[in-house]
């Protein structure tokens, strides 16, 4: 049972800083900077604690004083999705990190949330083993993957982060620690795992359920080879027949990716130093010093990319894995069905595992059937009124899209309910994965969300208060 809580502003901001840092220690706790945002809204704390059990008197404290909190990993994707109501305190989980050790025939590896997964895989390759996870964001933490549901070109094979998880322990709103499915340490003889219906709903919940602890996935064994098959394509059409014929093939891609280009239009000028540009959190003028703090923010890391040359093609690359004989041959399969225009590398395009968006542009992510992702491209191209750059798994039907962020706010609107009706009759969505501070208040980033019902339930099992990250979750909450 939660205490009876006291406002924060009655024992004073001072205090809530000073047993910050009696909890997390005095050099991990402290008043927020000019970076310290979420999706644009400032916090006002930030606490780093060396454990869960810090952890969860942070949020016990946070509890007894009415504070929201807000997780942050690395950063990569703090401003992603729905700005919360309030951040009170940002409870940072770079300390709860770790890979736990087990013998290197293990089929499990239990990791801490707080862990860069470049750090995870760099550990497990020692022994000739990885996690089948590869998100674009550079130095993403695990439990930033999960907490935004992010996946790489593995998804195709192995499926999402989400999907691959064996067991996750996180907080509540209370500061209780809650386990699901099995440990590491548990899994041993275990069949499968259970009890991660709930667990599974944190994927992508932003924070706004608990605050991830660790997480137990399945380790794979390095494949001995790989190589990427690339084509040129010109148009989603294009790209909808090659995939079909890809995936009747029985060729077992590990990866689909398309890269679509916006063709024909002339180059994007420099990115600005961050989402949001010139403006800080509120639309007030940003200063000197938050401009350079959110420049060198790692959620401005890998979206980048140049632009192509004016009318060239897209591409199409199917990445192959398994034992160097075999994907041989199923590389030269590959090559006859793409024509004389398919080439062969050791290395993966400089496209991949890289978003279409640039910091201050309107980032949205299509999910469609495979079937029908050409018809989502075509319909978001003819909304906008514009070739737009598309990327992605064209073999899930799961690509990111950018949409410039000059376009004024009712243009946007105008795209976003084109395409979702489109999509409504396909079983498929479209959602504002990132925008600027306008876009991001005027329009609904989330659209038609059937998973809101189970949410609802969650939050009220998990956060009643609505402590955690209070409006990150669809419907507001």
């Amino acid at each position: 049972m939660t205490a009876m809580s006291t406002p924060a502003g009655s024992i004073g901001a001072t205090e809530i800083t000073r047993r910050l840092a009696g909890i997390c220690g005095p050099s991990f706790a402290r008043f927020a900077g000019a970076a310290d945002e979420v999706a644009g809204r400032l916090a006002r704390w930030v606490a780093v604690p060396g454990g869960p059990r810090a952890a969860a008197e942070v949020l016990r404290l946070a509890a007894r004083h009415d504070l929201s909190v807000v997780p942050r990993g690395a950063g990569t994707k703090i401003d992603w999705g729905a700005a919360p109501a309030r951040v009170d305190i940002m409870l940072d989980t770079g300390r709860l990190a770790g890979v736990g050790h087990r013998p290197a025939a293990s089929p499990v590896v239990e990791v801490g949330a707080g862990t860069p997964l470049r750090a995870v895989q760099a550990t497990l390759e020692r022994s000739g083993r990885r996690l089948a996870l590869d998100p674009p964001s550079p130095g993403a933490t695990l439990g930033g993957v999960l907490a935004a549901d992010e996946s790489g070109p593995l998804r195709h094979r192995h499926g999402s982060a989400c999907e691959q998880l064996v067991g996750l322990r996180w907080l509540d709103a209370d500061g209780e620690l809650v386990s699901a499915g099995r440990s590491a340490a548990e899994l041993a003889g275990v069949a499968a795992p259970v009890g991660l219906d709930l667990g599974r709903l944190l994927c992508g919940s932003q924070g706004g359920l608990g605050v991830l602890v660790s997480a137990t996935l399945r380790a794979h064994a390095l494949p001995p080879g790989r190589v990427w098959v690339t084509r040129p394509v010109w148009s989603p059409l294009e790209v909808h027949d090659l995939v079909r014929a890809v995936l009747a093939a029985d060729l077992d891609p590990a990866a689909v990716e398309l890269d679509l280009p916006a063709a024909g239009s002339p180059p994007r000028p420099a990115a600005t130093p961050a989402a949001g540009a010139t403006s800080g959190p509120g639309g007030r003028p940003m200063s000197a010093a938050e401009a350079s703090a959110r420049a060198n923010h790692p959620a401005m890391a890998g979206r980048r990319a140049a632009p192509p040359p004016r009318g060239s093609a897209g591409e199409l690359a199917v990445l192959l894995e398994g034992g160097r004989s075999e994907v041989t041959e199923r590389a030269d399969r590959l090559l006859a069905l793409f024509g004389a225009t398919a080439s062969l590398a050791p290395d993966a395009p400089a496209w991949w595992r890289r978003y279409p968006f640039a910091p201050g542009d309107t980032a949205l992510r299509v999910e469609a059937p495979a079937a029908d992702l050409h018809a989502a491209v075509y319909a978001l191209r003819d909304a906008a009124g514009t070739p737009l750059s598309v990327r992605g798994s064209a073999g899930l039907g799961v690509v990111h899209a950018a949409l410039p962020g000059s376009l004024p706010v009712d243009r946007v609107a105008g795209i976003l309910a084109a395409v979702r009706g489109v999509l409504l009759t396909r079983r498929g969505r479209c959602v504002v994965v990132a925008a600027p501070p306008a876009v991001r208040r005027e329009v609904d980033v989330w659209g038609e969300a059937a998973v809101i019902p189970r949410l609802r339930e969650a939050k009220e099992h998990l956060d009643p208060h609505r402590r955690l990250a209070p409006g990150r979750l669809p419907g507001g909450l």
